[in-house]
């Protein structure tokens, strides 16, 4: 965890975040909280990230993404050197996609 963020008020945000139930009233609560930009830019640093955590090579995720390589890179490092946190939630998000799979079967 990192230090330089925690505080009450953003234990309220995560508090709230982890409130929400499903994806619409994600969309609802941050589309009040954030700028569309904001919500873009979270969106896309997220797709990147599970992009290098697949292996893919920055032009193509340049490509697909539009995202910079400056912002590839910043990603890159978090994967790299960060909390754990896009890791934690892509197994997560594979665990559940899995069970989803398997129920299709």
């Amino acid at each position: 965890m990192n230090s330089k963020i925690k505080d009450e008020s953003v234990d309220f945000l995560f508090q709230a975040i982890l409130s929400l139930k499903t994806v619409d009233e994600c969309y609802n609560f941050f589309e009040d909280l954030c700028t569309v930009p904001e919500i873009k830019a979270m969106s896309q640093r997220l797709l990147v990230a599970h992009m290098l955590s697949t292996k893919r090579v920055y032009s193509d995720i340049v490509a697909e993404t539009g995202a910079s390589t400056a912002t590839i890179s910043r990603v890159n490092r978090s994967l790299n050197y960060g909390c754990d946190g896009y890791a934690l939630v892509f197994g997560r998000l594979d665990a559940k996609n899995g069970e989803h799979k398997e129920e299709d079967k």
